[in-house]
């Protein structure tokens, strides 16, 4: 039969298919025409074998000779453009063209069904293709219904292959090879193959456009919470650019800071670190943080040092009163820096008890040379990383005390001060006394590297100065690296000066007061300094004496008078009754109890130490809380006096036959140290013999079990302590005479030394030449005052 032809592009045409074309060439226009001009309004449509040919210029070369038969079932016109709905009948096969003007005219040749060579092969194929349906529609979830249902109920496997291959977009060489296929099981394999391919590019589609939709999705959640906290900025005054201006503002600060290369490089990388991270980010505070301290610290900042020596002796001076030995060492060590200036700084130590004026020594440091000053207490610190800070990977963390104490100075050479350096702990956290070593090594502070900085600090510019109360808890290796100066405790008299300079004159204005409104007699300073404090310092007086000032300023603001004049009969009724009760001197002292001095982180104090036989008993009792030292001092001096009975005028037998207590009184106190085997061997040998010991005369020493006396020390703290007591005789080793000089000249002129090499010499001057009948009865003691805190022989 002949009949117009249609040239399609890019589309074939099935059988039993209903698809929409559109034709506006005008060759096309004229085949539909005289198509419907028909009864049957039958039209043959044949692809085209390249996209480039069209429906006007196409020749029967450029089209494939196999085709569809399709009925024009509508036809519309919009614009010139015929909109067409068709259906597909047969195949058919060109057997002849017949024209090409004005419309491609051929004779067609109807092709028979498709041959069905494996009904099995063709089931096979039908259900696989069935179930690639079934994965190809659960990845299209917006296929409508009908469609869905139109392929599932599909039953001919022909029906089904032309309909998938005429919804999907399979290329024009494939839908050709299935339209020309003349068996059911080669367009089943066409259409499987196709299928399958499909299926995996779908597969492949959804599984781009999940990870794509995830990632949208943290986007947009992260875009929705930055926008709400730019909204939550704004209401709380913020400025929106708020990341950008401060990071802004650090970068200007960087540039105008005077920092070693090193430092700026490092601060150079972290600023471009948090350019880069947004203001939520927990890194962008941490970093802000770190950079600010790098900003803030003084690396090439230092003060004007102004040092005269005449300038610091007048200073030294003002501050305090006596310490005559102490202010000319520390003139002798700022005359070493004054005239070399690159010299290590040296560190000194100052050793004393409380209140003698260790801290204020360093202020007066600090003001001579002009520098700043700061106060690092290291008491009860057991962490390590409190002085060489803590790593910034830590939640919390910050620089060590010691890159604090520079950024609070904002200096790098300030006078710092540790502060009780013998109270440092340490525990699984580290040795913060380790962390000193490097601290105040002049070899090795000069790139000292705290943990948070992580940067090097020459620290070699800083006057380190270390304050202690006793040099026992102090590390050798540390002690090593300090120069000590021994500071200690004041005499009455330069108590009575010290109130009368700086004290009461300092009280009176901080109360409010003038000098005409309140004075304080000598008397009156000397009844507090001896029954209101009991300290070798002058803090407890200080104290004291302020809250005299207090009672008055009370009185003179309530107008019941203008001035108060504090004598010693008036102190009580202000103070109250007197607290302190010291250790007085005996008048008269039972054979067994002798009279020695103690060291106390409080300074000193008179102890009696008191023997007793015990008849029929034997060995020896201690009690007292006594240390192993003491013990072993009570030890060898009764072994030693056994042994050397007969020289002493001792009856063997005394010592055989008895037994002997010895006590040190104030029991619920630790006492321990190695001064005390003198006073105990007095007292023993006044029990063994019958002789007292001299009430007026107090002792100290340490002796060998040969009978040697060793020098021991506190020297001075035990003589003042002796003093103020009333004792005015005191046996010492001889090899501590030259720790008389530290004794104030007024009150080594009141008292009588014994030096003595020998306990045969400590005894000869200690025991009264006459016997006394026994038994020795203790008598009652005088009364004593409150306990020191620990007491040292």
């Amino acid at each position: 039969m002949e009949i117009a032809v249609l040239p399609l592009q890019n589309t074939t045409l099935f059988p039993e298919t209903v698809v929409p074309l559109a034709v506006g060439r005008e060759r096309s226009t004229r085949a539909v025409e005289a198509a419907l001009a028909t009864e049957e309004k039958l039209i043959a449509c044949v692809t085209t074998k390249t996209e480039n040919v069209t429906g006007d210029d196409a020749t029967p070369t450029d089209l494939y000779q196999v085709g569809t038969i399709v009925n024009i079932k509508r036809m519309m016109r919009n614009e010139g453009i015929m909109q067409l709905i068709v259906q597909g009948l047969d195949r058919f096969e060109i057997t002849e063209w017949t024209g090409e003007q004005p419309f491609l005219k051929a004779k067609i040749a109807i092709l028979p069904p498709l041959q069905r060579i494996d009904e099995e092969e063709i089931e096979a194929l039908k259900r696989n293709i069935q179930g690639m349906i079934q994965e190809a529609l659960a990845l299209l979830p917006n296929v409508p219904p009908e469609i869905r249902m139109a392929v599932l109920s599909q039953e001919d496997p022909v029906q089904l292959a032309y309909f998938l291959a005429s919804v999907l977009d399979l290329g024009v060489e494939t839908e050709q090879k299935m339209l020309e296929s003349s068996t059911v099981d080669g367009l089943l394999t066409l259409t499987h193959a196709a299928l399958a391919r499909e299926v995996e590019i779908m597969q492949i589609r959804s599984k781009i456009a999940t990870e794509a939709q995830g990632e949208m999705d943290k986007s947009q959640r992260d875009y929705v919470l930055r926008q709400q906290m730019k909204a939550i900025q704004k209401e709380l005054g913020d400025d929106e650019d708020g990341e950008k201006a401060e990071a802004a503002q650090i970068r200007e600060r960087l540039e105008k800071a005077d920092l070693p290369d090193d430092v700026r490089k490092e601060a150079e990388r972290e600023l471009k670190r948090m350019e880069a991270l947004p203001q939520a980010a927990p890194d962008y505070h941490v970093i802000r943080t770190y950079l600010e301290y790098i900003l803030e610290l003084p690396w090439r900042t230092a003060s004007e040092e102004k040092l005269d020596l005449n300038e610091a002796r007048k200073v030294l001076d003002e501050d305090h009163y006596g310490l005559d030995d102490i202010k000319e060492r520390i003139l002798e060590s700022l005359a070493v820096v004054k005239l070399r200036p690159d010299s290590k700084s040296p560190i000194i130590l100052f050793v004393g008890p409380p209140g003698v004026g260790k801290t204020s020594l360093g202020r007066s440091i600090a003001r001579a040379l002009g520098r700043e000053f700061d106060r690092i207490s290291l008491g009860g610190m057991r962490d390590e990383a409190e002085l060489r800070g803590h790593r910034r990977t830590y939640v919390g963390a910050m620089p060590g005390r010691i890159i604090q104490s520079l950024r609070r100075v904002a200096v790098n050479n300030p006078v710092m001060m540790l502060d009780e350096i013998d109270k440092l702990g340490n525990d699984f956290r580290g040795d913060p006394a380790s962390a000193l070593l490097e601290i105040l090594d002049p070899a090795q502070n000069n790139t000292f590297r705290d943990n948070y900085i992580d940067l090097p600090f020459d620290l070699s510019k800083v006057f380190f100065i270390a304050t202690a109360n006793q040099l026992a808890p102090i590390p050798m290796p540390l002690r090593d690296r300090m120069e000590i100066i021994q500071l200690a405790g004041y005499s009455d008299r330069e108590k009575l000066n010290i109130a009368k300079q700086y004290l009461i004159p300092r009280q009176i204005t901080e109360n409010g007061l003038t000098e005409e409104q309140l004075t304080i007699s000598d008397d009156a300073i000397n009844l507090i300094t001896s029954r209101y404090t009991r300290e070798a310092g002058v803090r407890q007086l200080e104290r004291t004496v302020g809250n005299l000032a207090r009672k008055v300023a009370l009185k003179v603001a309530q107008g019941l008078t203008d001035k108060v004049a504090i004598t010693v009969e008036e102190v009580k009724g202000y103070l109250g009754p007197p607290r302190v009760y010291p250790e007085e001197a005996r008048k008269e002292l039972p054979p067994g109890v002798a009279t020695g001095m103690a060291w106390t982180e409080m300074g000193g104090e008179v102890l009696f130490i008191e023997a007793m036989l015990l008849p029929g008993g034997s060995g020896l009792t201690l009690t007292g809380q006594l240390g192993d030292v003491m013990k072993e001092s009570a030890q060898a001096a009764r072994s030693y006096l056994w042994s050397h009975a007969a020289e002493f005028g001792i009856d063997p037998n005394v010592i055989k036959q008895n037994g002997v207590h010895i006590h040190v009184p104030a029991g619920s106190i630790p006492k321990d140290g190695p001064s005390a085997g003198v006073t105990m061997s007095s007292a023993l040998a006044s029990v063994y013999t019958g002789r007292r010991v001299r009430s007026d005369t107090s002792m100290t020493g340490e002796i060998t079990l040969s009978g040697l006396v060793f020098p021991v020390g506190g020297v001075k703290e035990k003589v003042l302590a002796a003093h103020r007591a009333g004792i005015r005789r005191i046996v010492i080793p001889d090899r501590n005479e030259a720790d008389l000089e530290d004794i104030p000249e007024d009150v080594r002129k009141e008292l009588t030394f014994i030096p003595c090499a020998w306990i045969s010499d400590v005894l000869k001057a200690t025991l009264e030449p006459n016997v006394t009948s026994p038994p020795a009865v203790l008598q009652e003691y005088g009364p004593e005052g409150p306990p020191p805190a620990s007491i040292h022989l």
